[in-house]
């Protein structure tokens, strides 16, 4: 039997492949029936998963103790006397007595020092002298009057006389009183310029005095503050030693300062020992009126989007706000805040991690976790 050849082979294959196609009746996958848009065949979605509801931020929340607190006000400042004067003499001459050395104390009054002055004192005795004769000259001018042996004109010339020698010693008394310089107030001598023996002209600077008692704390109040100071405010004052005195405002000065917009205040600070000393640095804190705050760790002080400083706090509907504060004293056991809100709920925990309007879920604030804040926050730092 003869073998068939192989393009009668490759016919009845191609014969039966089409054969096969047109049983099946898939024709719109070839041609331009596969790019019809219009096609009716479904297309089969794929399920999409269900997004999950987003997780809520967890906070503590804390309602603060409200306390009365006063406003302190804090300034740099330097210590000065309340008085200082330089003594410097009034007559010229030598120096005869010196009698003060620094550091002593003197009183209203007491001499200082006191120049050599003999002619002078010898112009005096001159002075008294004829001071004495014109009074006896006139004395018998009147008694010659009235017995009527002389006349009355000579009285006039009598007593003129009598003046002018009545004058004249009160200006030799006067040149003496010149020769002494005394203190004009009580104080401590702080410097002397002068040794014994030295030829001093008129006006020469002899010593510097000083009233240390009290001593005065001087500094320049801002013209946001000063509507919280006035005269009889307490007042600490902290010196670069660390010392801490207290006194009173005692002047508020009604001008400003036209480079720093700023009012001088001076405060009196009892020194009866004279142990604060004059020109020394120091801090003015002081004391204005009560005002109601809360006290909280630096911590929970955030900002807002604007850069405004306060405080994030939970709203009755478990949403996010934030309420601006004011500053009151900063110390070491905290922030004294005001202008909170007395109903506030205070986010002490994940208040920098929300946003205002943002809903939270709240949990009550460990006792602990305030402290520990307030804890570290006055740790000394290595």
């Amino acid at each position: 039997m003869a073998k068939p050849k192989f393009h009668t082979v490759a016919a009845f294959v191609v014969l039966a492949v089409s054969a096969a196609w047109v049983l099946t009746g898939e024709f719109s996958s070839i041609g331009s029936a596969a790019l019809d848009p219009s096609s009716e065949t479904p297309e089969v979605e794929a399920p999409v998963a269900a997004e999950p509801s987003k997780a809520l931020r967890t906070v503590a929340v804390l309602a603060p103790d409200f306390i009365e607190h006063n406003r302190i006000i804090r300034i740099s400042g330097v210590t000065a006397p309340d008085k200082r004067t330089t003594l410097a003499t009034r007559s010229a001459g030598i120096l005869g007595e010196l009698k003060i050395k620094k550091g002593d104390r003197v009183e209203a009054g007491d001499v200082v020092l006191v120049l050599d002055g003999a002619e002078k004192q010898s112009m005096v005795e001159t002075a008294k002298a004829l001071l004495d004769q014109r009074q006896k000259e006139a004395d018998n001018i009147e008694r010659l009057v009235k017995e009527g042996i002389t006349p009355t004109t000579q009285i006039d010339s009598a007593r003129s006389a009598l003046a002018s020698a009545r004058s004249q010693l009160e200006a030799a008394e006067a040149d003496i009183d010149r020769l002494t310089v005394i203190a004009p107030f009580s104080g401590v001598i702080d410097q002397v310029m002068v040794e014994e023996g030295a030829w001093l002209p008129s006006g020469e600077a002899v010593a510097v005095l000083l009233q240390l008692d009290p001593v005065v704390a001087l500094g320049e109040v801002s013209e946001r503050e000063i509507a919280h100071v006035n005269v009889g405010r307490e007042a600490d004052i902290r010196l670069i030693s660390g010392d801490i005195v207290s006194g009173k405002v005692r002047h508020v000065s009604l001008e400003a300062t036209a480079g720093t917009r700023t009012f001088p205040i001076e405060i009196a600070i009892a020194n009866p020992d004279n142990k604060v000393p004059a020109g020394m640095t120091a801090e003015i804190m002081i004391k204005s009126e009560a005002v109601t705050a809360v006290r909280l760790p630096r911590s929970v002080v955030t900002l807002d989007a604007a850069g405004n400083l306060g405080l994030r706090i939970l709203k009755a509907d478990n949403t996010v706000g934030f309420v601006p504060i004011d500053l009151i004293d900063d110390t070491p056991e905290g922030l004294l805040l005001s202008g909170v809100p007395l109903d506030a709920k205070i986010i002490v925990a994940g208040q920098d991690l929300v946003s205002d309007g943002e809903t939270v879920n709240s949990v009550p604030a460990d006792p602990g976790l305030v402290a520990a804040a307030t804890a570290r926050a006055v740790e000394p730092q290595q």
